[in-house]
């Protein structure tokens, strides 16, 4: 069985990542959309939001599942036993970096974990969760951006931030 791994911090998951997920689940049998629990990053949503919002919009690609990890990718895929990593890439800036993090795995896990590179759709080549996330929290329109069911929770997950700092 062809398996791969799709780790990102996916907060939120864009049009952008479900482009490469569904690409992805065509190339391989399972795809484990992985969910990185990065301590050192202050997320709009949590781990378990995160990974709630990612199997609603993938219900529909039945070979797709979705999990979490924290740590070193190697490890998470070590442990799962998956020898590839998917990682998209926008732009060729956004290739510099991902090609170093890909060698770097490729040298901890002693020559076990493969990355491949999918590029996007260009017509999401300029969505970003950062970009999302601006535009949401400044009230604009970011359902060109995201699925329906993530708009939904971004601007609900907004609206209790914004009642929050007026309660304060």
């Amino acid at each position: 069985m062809k398996r791969a791994i799709y780790p990102g911090s996916f907060d939120p998951v864009t049009f952008g990542h479900m482009d490469i997920i569904k690409r992805a689940a065509i190339m391989f049998d399972e795809v484990v959309v992985a969910v990185l629990d990065n301590k050192a990053k202050t997320s709009l949503f949590s781990v378990e939001e995160r990974v709630k919002m990612l199997q609603k919009v993938t219900e529909d690609v039945p070979n797709v599942r979705v999990d979490s990890f924290y740590g070193l990718l190697i490890n998470y895929a070590a442990r799962e036993n998956i020898h590839v990593a998917i990682r998209g890439l926008r732009a060729v800036t956004d290739f510099e970096y991902e090609l170093q993090i890909a060698q770097t795995n490729k040298l901890l896990s002693k020559g076990s974990l493969d990355t491949v590179f999918l590029t996007t759709d260009l017509k999401y080549a300029y969505l970003s969760s950062s970009g999302v996330k601006e535009i949401a929290y400044f009230d604009g329109d970011i359902s060109e951006c995201v699925p329906p069911y993530v708009e939904e929770k971004v601007l609900e997950k907004y609206r209790e931030l914004r009642m929050n700092q007026k309660n304060r």
